[in-house]
């Protein structure tokens, strides 16, 4: 049995580093066109082949409800960020795609996040890194 003063203790460790962490790198999304749930879907979005994917999969990489990944997308569409059809595999799906303009705003906040997610993590070594990466791929598969 795992001590559980132990697990509390590097529970919230985890939990203010996470914190710590995304308010410094919030800032990367002040002054661009993008929000970060925007990034979020986008990130998800571009990855797929032809800039696309599902919607359930962008629902399922979402830290939001699924009705407020669908009043997001709807925006998004608005603004011509990403573009939305019916999936032909599945009609009562929906296919998400990133347009030029919402491709290329991911672009170019994705240089800049970037950046400041590998110097905010550079006072870890590679090894560490790794671990982490590890340990945290652990807990959610938990």
């Amino acid at each position: 049995m795992t001590d559980r003063r132990l697990a509390i203790s590097a529970w919230e460790s985890l939990f203010r580093a996470q914190h710590e962490i995304l308010r410094e790198i919030s800032d990367d999304f002040g002054e661009d066109e993008l929000t970060q749930a925007e990034y979020d879907v986008l990130l998800t979005v571009v990855r797929g082949e032809d800039n696309s994917a599902r919607l359930r999969d962008v629902t399922a990489n979402m830290l939001i409800s699924q009705p407020s990944v669908s009043r997001l997308v709807d925006r998004m569409v608005a603004r011509d960020l990403i573009s939305k059809c019916v999936d032909p595999l599945d009609g009562r799906g929906a296919i998400v795609r990133a347009t030029e303009r919402g491709a290329a705003a991911f672009r170019r906040l994705a240089t800049v996040h970037g950046r400041s997610i590998a110097e905010r993590m550079s006072v870890l070594s590679d090894d560490e890194l790794a671990q982490l990466q590890r340990l945290t791929t652990k807990l959610r598969g938990a």
